[in-house]
């Protein structure tokens, strides 16, 4: 999320890309963004940027006057004098958690452009917000929030006088972490600098805000102390507050942050730049508010109970173990041509045997397989002999007159072949 230095850089970015150039027509916005519309159109004017703490306000200053040329299409009154000449503008942004500027060919607008102001120039340039999560926010006629403080790298004699007069705010009954992210006080600082702020000092992150802060009432310098040696002082052994401006300072000299030259690398050098923020080694917890505070050592006695602290992992990659070496079989030698024929008759005849106790087994197992099964014809013959199956003595009578009829019959014709012989 951008945070102070990072809009400080892009009012500066704004400021060195639009030297000397003129803008005109209308300020176009994306269809898709849920901000407003900026009903701005001149022939000619320019744009400059300043920044205070988290905000960016850009100024479109007409060079001359001139008659409004879309007078019917219901533009604010707001916007034009009495006399319907178009007045300066100022559009306050807020860049949420991905905005930034970007000045490109008109032609090839970023993806995800939401508000343009195009160059007078020809072939057209133009100044782009870029925003692809869109929670980036402008205010047409827009004024610097009144519940921001003062601004704590451009504006430190009154921020620091704003934090130290007002701590019997219930803002500072708060851990630290969480007392930093607060605007009204802490106008510029965010999550990763207040990481980087806590972790210089050895400041516990969930200590109580007023005990950490009230200490600042009462650090006092020598007077014998010359100015020098004050400053000395100051820079060798610096306070909280002290650092709430140094450190964003350390990242706006770094410079880049996407404004940089085009083929630099910015991520690698901020990376490198980081002492606790993602920082391998690193613990984390998450605040009252859900957002992750980076820190070393004991988070201190407010820290939210019933949470474990996660350690960042370190991303080089553990060394791979070798690859372990692959075992080759040795292979046979071939028989030689001079091999003695018993060997070869003796492998035959050790395969003739082992095809003949195969042949054996399964002709075994045929011979199993071909067998009655005793038991099963008991049964049968048991079943025959019950008294349920047998047939009544009627129908066994029945049966023999029957077989004695059939012989008879087929007796008869035999006797008389015999007796014509």
């Amino acid at each position: 999320m951008p945070e102070g230095p990072e809009l400080h850089l892009a009012s500066c970015y704004i400021n060195t890309v639009c030297a000397g150039l003129i803008f005109s027509g209308k300020v176009e916005k994306s269809e898709v963004s849920k901000n407003p519309e900026v009903l701005f159109e001149s022939d000619a004017y320019v744009i400059s940027a300043t920044s205070r703490g988290k905000e960016i306000k850009l100024t479109l200053t007409p060079l001359k006057e001139e008659k409004n040329t879309l007078s019917g299409r219901g533009r604010d009154r707001e916007e034009l004098s009495q006399n319907g000449l178009q007045q300066p503008m100022d559009l306050v942004f807020r860049f949420g958690m991905s905005g930034s500027f970007k000045f490109t060919s008109a032609a090839e607008l970023p993806k995800h452009a939401h508000l343009w102001f195009y160059t007078k120039e020809s072939p057209h340039r133009a100044l782009c917000f870029v925003d692809c999560r869109r929670f980036g926010r402008w205010e047409v006629h827009g004024t610097w929030q009144p519940d921001r403080g003062p601004c704590v790298m451009l504006e430190y004699e009154k921020f620091r006088e704003n934090v130290l007069r007002n701590l019997s705010d219930k803002a500072f009954n708060k851990p630290i972490c969480e007392a930093l992210l607060n605007q009204k006080f802490f106008n510029g600082i965010g999550n990763y600098l207040r990481a980087e702020i806590l972790y210089r000092l050895k400041i516990p992150p969930f200590e109580n805000a007023r005990t950490v802060l009230e200490a600042l009432q009462h650090r006092k310098q020598s007077p014998d102390l010359t100015l020098s040696k004050k400053v000395k002082l100051k820079q060798e052994n610096p306070d909280l507050l002290e650092l709430c401006r140094a450190v964003p300072m350390e990242v706006i000299h770094m410079g880049g942050m996407g404004y940089g030259p085009e083929h630099s690398d910015d991520a690698a050098a901020f990376e490198e730049w980081l002492q606790c923020y993602c920082v391998p080694g690193m613990r984390s917890l998450r605040d009252g508010n859900g957002r992750t505070i980076w820190f070393q050592g004991e988070p201190g006695p407010m820290a939210p109970k019933g949470k474990k602290s996660r350690k960042k992992r370190s991303r080089v990659n553990a060394d791979p173990q070798p690859p372990s070496p692959k075992v080759t079989k040795p292979v046979p030698k071939r028989s030689s041509k001079g091999s003695s024929s018993q060997e070869k008759v003796a492998k035959r005849s050790g395969r003739k045997k082992g095809k003949e106790l195969v042949q054996g087994a399964e002709n075994a197992k045929a011979h199993e397989a071909r067998k009655p099964n005793t038991r099963s014809r008991r049964k049968a013959s048991a079943s025959q002999a019950s008294p349920t199956n047998e047939a009544p003595a009627a129908d066994r009578k029945r049966q023999a007159s029957a077989r004695r009829s059939t012989g008879a019959v087929t007796a008869a014709p035999r006797s008389r072949r015999v007796k014509a012989e």
